[in-house]
Parts: structure tokens; sequence; C-alpha cells
């Protein structure tokens, strides 16, 4: 995709934001010696950007970019770590929680994929956890199952301001392209911990890794997409009265 059918495909998109904007979003960066990471969310999806992109203009306009890429008057989703699996896994997470995101990392990846993938994890919890704000008038509990051919897998979700992760998907390969498989479970349990929430993630059954990863990140996106839901009110669904 060029840059500027990119740009007329936002253009179309911002058109639809004119009214005051009453979206849960957040923008962050997270700039270690390891890791130098910006991220853009919209839990309620429509128009996002940067205001500037980490990465020169020959990498912001690679092939690779368009792998993670979608754009429509909906959602907003530009997903590049370096890592393509991981990239990948992030978009159907995205697109499934009905999120706008944008992910730009210049990693490490010469000494390993360790610090990219836990770094974007730290930093996806950290702007999920500033664009959720203060926990009233969800439903704060979500429950996914997502199939993909032979896999299938479960997610359960609480926002309780208590992190706290169980993932199980007994993935087999050591990688998939160029995500290490022990970095897949990491990464989930980073996100958990940085957004402060409680999350169980659990492959039911399947045989190929790359089908039960991904269902595992379709599930939690379904899951997510329940937990940051309207509950029809304005209380705190707590009985301390507070969370987060």
């Amino acid at each position: 995709m060029t840059e500027e059918l990119k740009k007329r495909k936002i253009d179309e998109a911002s058109a639809n934001g004119e009214a005051k904007d009453t979206r849960r979003i957040a923008v962050i960066k997270r700039i270690t010696n390891e890791t130098k990471i910006q991220i853009a969310l919209s839990l309620d999806g429509g128009f996002i950007k940067l205001d500037e992109s980490i990465f020169t203009k020959d990498k912001s306009e690679t092939e690779s970019d368009d792998v993670a890429t979608q754009i429509t008057n909906k959602q907003v989703i530009n997903v590049n770590t370096g890592i393509g699996f991981l990239d990948h896994m992030l978009h159907a997470l995205a697109k499934h929680s009905g999120w706008s995101l944008i992910i730009e990392c210049i990693g490490d990846l010469h000494i390993d994929d360790h610090h990219t993938s836990e770094d974007v994890g730290i930093a996806l919890g950290e702007a999920f956890k500033k664009a959720l704000g203060h926990i009233k008038g969800i439903k704060r509990f979500g429950y996914g199952y997502a199939p993909l051919d032979e896999a299938l897998s479960r997610a359960v979700v609480d926002l309780s301001n208590r992190p706290f992760a169980v993932i199980n998907l007994d993935l087999k390969r050591e990688k998939i392209g160029d995500l290490s498989c022990e970095m897949i479970p990491h990464v989930l349990e980073s996100f958990a911990t940085s957004a402060h929430i409680t999350l169980h993630v659990d492959n039911i059954r399947g045989f190929n890794d790359h089908h039960k990863s991904e269902s595992a990140f379709k599930a939690l996106a379904i899951a997510i997409k329940e937990a940051i839901s309207s509950n029809g009110t304005n209380d705190v669904p707590s009985t301390k009265g507070v969370l987060f």
C-alpha cells in the first residue's frame, strides 16, 4: 500500500470523526536501551494517528508493513514490531477487539526477539490501562472462545486491578516465523501485568501451533471486547467501590 493510498484511507476514516471525541484513547512512548516503542490505541476504534513516526521514510514504506495494516472507516490498524508473526497476532487482537491500534517498535533484534516481544507487551498493557481509565460503567468481566480449524482457545478477562496471568497454549515448535514460541505466552503475561488485569488463556485443543496461537489471540480479543463494553450504568463494578 502506497503512502498516498494510506493517507487517502485515513482521511476518509477521519471524516467521520467531526463530533466531540468521547473515545477511550491513549498515546504512549516507551524508550529503553533495548527498544524504542510508540503506540496509539483507541479502545473504541475510529481514526487515530501518531504525530511522527519513529521509522525512516524507507522503513515506513517497506512491503512488510502492509502485512499488519488495515484501514477502514471503523478501524485504523498498523502494527510494525519488526517480528512478522507478532505483528500478525497483534493485528488479530486489535481487529477482533474493535480497537484502532498503531504500534511502532525498533528493537535489538540483532540479539534475539525477547526484548522486543516483552517490551511491546508491556507498552501495549500501559496503553490499554491509560485508555481505559477509571473502571466504571463497563462489564469488567469477559470471556471468549475462538476456533481456527482444528484449534480452539478460551480466554477469560477480569479488569480487576489485580495483575495476574495464566497462559497455557502447549506450543511444540521452537519458533513460528521469527517469533520464539516461548515468547507468545510471555507477551500475554507482560500485557496483563502492565494493564493490571487478570487474564486466563487456554488452548483447549489443536495441533498446529500457528492455529493454536492465533485462536488464543482471537479469543482474548472477544473477551476484552465484552469486558470493556457498557453495562448500562455509571457504577463501579466492584464491591470495593473502586477499581484502578
